[in-house]
């Protein structure tokens, strides 16, 4: 598993493609790429028989190019980084932020693997003594184009299973989500899915810095003292209720926080109108405890 920083500073778990998964798409790529040369030599061979020798040549290096080359450079580029071959064993080229591949990185991919990582010049070695040294599995096309492989067709564990806290059930149906794009719900699921594995400042930091994100959409703001982790987990939990959609739903009269106690003076939140990034992790008297 990898951690891939989008240009809008999103972070995302991709598990890398292992070594063994990339050869067994470039054979499936290797038989197309062979059957495919086969069916084009038939009518080939009948056009180039009275030919000279020179055109023949000509032909053959222009079809070899144009399957050997052609092919992965425009299955990558139309099908979102994949061949036959990354479909069949769940594979995709993405670039080194996560985002999608262009032209410009499948022919830089496609070139070097031709001329110089295939079999017949480097007998595919120099590729995978690269993927086996290089910690994100890169071979040499992928170190020149700024792309990585990741596997697609993995069980993810997502947080979308998020417990509502009960202190903040009833004063969740009160949300408004319509403001709350599909985005920025997905980095706090995300910030969720990870948050065992995080360091307790990058627990304050990132939630705090998320948290502040989605009470800028959504209203009303939280309750005094509730940690980001708690007002995130209480957002997705209803909006998953609705269905997904921020439907702004009231209740015949305001819910009461049932359990809900503030933090003692020593650590007195500010107001709640505050956004959750100023709103510390807990306080004594607290009914939120920290995850895990």
């Amino acid at each position: 598993m990898t951690q891939l920083v989008t240009g809008e500073a999103v972070v995302l778990d991709l598990r890398l493609a292992g070594v063994p998964s990339r050869v067994a798409a470039s054979l499936v790529d290797i038989v197309v790429q062979g059957l495919a040369l086969a069916l084009l030599l038939l009518p080939l061979g009948a056009v180039v028989a009275s030919s000279s020798p020179a055109v023949t040549a000509g032909a053959m290096i222009v079809l070899v190019l144009a399957v050997m080359l052609g092919y992965p450079v425009l299955m990558e580029t139309l099908a979102g980084g994949r061949t036959l071959g990354k479909l069949v064993l769940g594979l995709r080229v993405v670039r080194d932020d996560g985002g999608p591949i262009g032209f410009r990185h499948a022919v830089t991919r496609g070139l070097l693997g031709l001329f110089v990582e295939k079999p017949g010049f480097t007998w595919g070695s120099a590729g995978l003594i690269t993927a086996l040294l290089n910690e994100r599995g890169k071979r040499l096309g992928d170190l020149a184009a700024g792309t990585v492989v990741v596997q697609e067709r993995v069980a993810r564990q997502r947080a979308d299973s998020v417990a509502m806290p009960p202190p903040l059930a009833g004063w969740a149906s009160t949300l408004d989500l319509t403001g709350l794009p599909d985005d920025l719900a997905e980095s706090a699921r995300s910030y969720l899915g990870r948050l065992s594995s995080l360091t307790a400042a990058s627990q304050g930091e990132l939630g705090s810095r998320i948290a502040s994100a989605v009470a800028a959409v959504v209203t009303p703001p939280p309750p005094a003292g509730v940690p980001p982790w708690a007002y995130l987990s209480a957002v997705l939990a209803e909006r998953r209720r609705r269905g997904g959609y921020g439907v702004q739903v009231f209740p015949a009269a305001p819910p009461s926080l049932a359990g809900y106690s503030a933090p003692s003076p020593v650590t007195s939140p500010p107001a709640a109108s505050a956004p959750p990034s100023a709103v510390p992790e807990g306080g004594s008297g607290s009914p939120f405890a920290p995850p895990g």
